[in-house]
């Protein structure tokens, strides 16, 4: 069986990266192709130094750096590859990926970590942080996205099963195709970090600093709290931002080094989180730690950390992402703290491992061919 995997584009290593990295584990003799590509030479172990057949925007001006900007072009780039030969194709999509076009003898299986974010109920918030609301460069936007909607709708009747990595996925993909999809967690690396029973006095958030994130949310929150210290680690567009609004408590590292993210991460008394993400790793990494998570209650968030009313809890909820909702989730955690154990963080992430992921999406793919090939 020839087996073909498609990538939206390979520029970094992230949370897609470390699905697909699970996916050649599993198929090391898959061919691999992507829009661009355009990986370090030091950073292409997780892909098994595989040549990797890429678009016609590999070669387009500029394409290193500002390769998102030929979206317009995408949809036309991914449906030029020739997938002709191969038995299954297996989609690893947030954007484009799933949009390849296949025969009615093979089988598309699509990994979605999402619809189109920045196309569909996310379009407002893209278009505002990109200050694109308004004026012709808007207009423009706006009619490309328009035309990008009906493509990705054109695009899911080439797909024959949908896996979504979390129920708010799952329900995003039933929103937006009306399409069914089974859901597999993606693979955390919960093997690299450390169970830390012994915690310092101090609070921990971590995430690239740009406005969904939502750090100035924190950072404000936690500069209301002058006896509470909260460490900052990350770097991005808002840093200065963030930076003017941390009082003197609140720590701001940027950038740091994985093994001094993690070091912190099990050290520390909580991790905060504010983001509304689809599945969101950082809290699950905590818990490897032994690190209690407090978050906002959206997103894949409320799949990852165990409240107090449930079992072995290793968190709580905030409900509104304001000042105010996250202060008052940092005075409960303080009033429950005893409830929330290392061990107990720890075992509710290891649900969440590497090898788990591989021994369910192969289960998955086992099931659905055997299930082809009766019918």
């Amino acid at each position: 069986m020839k087996v073909a995997i498609i990538h939206d584009w390979l520029v970094t290593y992230a949370g897609a990266e470390r699905v697909l990295e699970q996916m050649l584990h599993i198929f090391p003799e898959a061919d691999l192709y992507s829009l661009v590509d355009f990986l370090d030479t030091d950073n292409r172990n997780f892909i098994k130094n595989k040549i990797i057949h890429t678009s016609f925007i590999q070669k387009m001006p500029k394409a290193k750096k500002k390769y998102r900007n030929y979206l317009p072009l995408m949809p036309l780039a991914i449906e030029q590859f020739d997938l002709r030969e191969y038995d299954l194709i297996i989609s690893s999509s947030h954007c484009i990926a799933k949009g390849v076009i296949t025969g009615p003898n093979q089988i598309h299986i699509c990994m979605c970590y999402s619809p189109v974010r920045y196309a569909w109920d996310l379009q407002g918030q893209y278009l505002r942080e990109s200050g694109l609301e308004t004026g012709l460069k808007g207009w423009i936007a706006k009619i490309i996205l328009h035309y990008i909607r009906l493509w990705d709708l054109r695009t899911v009747n080439g797909v024959d099963y949908f896996i979504a990595i979390s129920k708010y996925i799952k329900r995003r993909i039933k929103k937006v195709y009306c399409r069914d999809s089974n859901i597999i967690y993606p693979p955390v690396d919960v093997s690299s970090f450390k169970l830390c029973e012994n915690k310092d006095d101090f609070y921990i958030t971590a995430s690239r600093m740009v406005p969904y994130k939502k750090m100035d949310l924190i950072v404000e929150a936690f500069s209301k709290l002058p006896d509470k210290k909260l460490i900052v680690i990350g770097n991005g567009p808002d840093f200065e931002k963030i930076k003017s609004r941390a009082g003197h408590n609140v720590v701001l590292m940027g950038y740091q080094p994985f093994e001094v993210l993690k070091e912190h991460m099990q050290r520390a008394r909580a991790f905060v989180f504010a983001a509304e993400e689809d599945f969101g790793i950082t809290p699950v990494e905590a818990q490897a730690c032994g690190t209690p998570v407090i978050a906002f209650a959206k997103g894949g968030a409320l799949e990852t950390v165990r409240v107090l009313e449930q079992e072995k809890p290793t968190g709580l909820f905030f409900k509104e992402q304001t000042v105010t909702s996250v202060v008052n989730a940092i005075s409960k955690f303080e009033e429950n703290i005893a409830a929330f154990t290392a061990k107990n963080c720890r075992e509710n992430a290891e649900r969440f491992s590497e090898g788990r992921f591989r021994k369910e999406f192969k289960k998955y793919i086992d099931g659905v061919l055997k299930n082809h090939f009766e019918d």
